[in-house]
């Protein structure tokens, strides 16, 4: 499903102005971009984009209330820069299987103040040697990098919030399913309007063919009466 129609379905009955959380996982994104997110999105404090094929964040609107942003199994690489103008608030990011190479790609990030919990998993910057010090000490205001503080001690696993998004978005899905559904009843519906149209159409058709001969023969011989009867009027003139 592509991003925008999905906004479509997140969006039923709602204000983009009154939305907390948004779940678009698994949607396409245009050419590697976010399409149809707006500032309009005001209060949004959880936003999950993963696997969307997202290259770059460059389109992210500015977001002051977000604080978790979920962009794992993408292939951006950098342009961080945007998140630390457009998400001030954030506290959670989730860059997990990217492709972040290189520990200055993120610099960007110290101008994050509230970031405590970032994640990069599977990110090729993981291999280099002393990743973890490196991050830490580049990002002060850390305190889970890739699930785990400074010290190695393990962040709790137990997040309420994250639960009931979860089960959020199990529904989502359904919601999903069933806009696409109603998306397709539609389409079969203008079909349908059309093929009855047609049918009628030819109805009309075979009703003058199957009138009976001798009708058919009446109505021949009266059309050539007319004619004669105005020839005859012509000749007398």
């Amino acid at each position: 499903m592509e991003m925008e129609k999905r906004l479509m379905l997140e969006l039923r009955n709602r204000k983009a102005s009154d939305v907390k959380e948004l779940v678009l996982d698994n949607c396409r994104s245009d050419d590697g971009k976010i399409t149809g997110l707006t500032s309009e999105f005001d209060s949004l404090e959880f936003l999950s984009m993963i696997n969307i094929n997202l290259l770059s964040v460059s389109n992210l609107p500015k977001l002051p209330k977000l604080k978790k942003l979920e962009l794992s199994d993408n292939r951006i690489s950098g342009g961080l820069e945007v998140l630390a103008e457009r998400t001030p608030n954030l506290t959670n990011l989730n860059l997990s299987g990217n492709k972040i190479k290189d520990i200055n790609t993120l610099e960007p990030l110290k101008k994050l103040p509230h970031l405590t919990s970032l994640d990069l998993f599977n990110c090729e910057v993981t291999m280099l040697t002393n990743y973890r010090e490196s991050v830490f000490e580049l990002l002060p205001q850390l305190t889970f990098l890739d699930g785990f503080d400074e010290e190695d001690k393990e962040a709790p696993d137990s997040d309420p919030e994250a639960d009931e998004l979860e089960e959020n978005g199990e529904d989502d899905e359904d919601d999903e399913e069933e806009f696409e559904d109603e998306l397709d009843d539609e389409e079969e519906d203008e079909e349908g309007e059309d093929e009855e149209g047609e049918e009628e159409e030819e109805e009309d058709e075979d009703e003058e063919d199957d009138a009976p001969q001798g009708e058919k023969r009446k109505r021949d011989l009266e059309d050539e009466g007319d004619e004669d009867d105005f020839d005859e009027e012509d000749d007398d003139e």
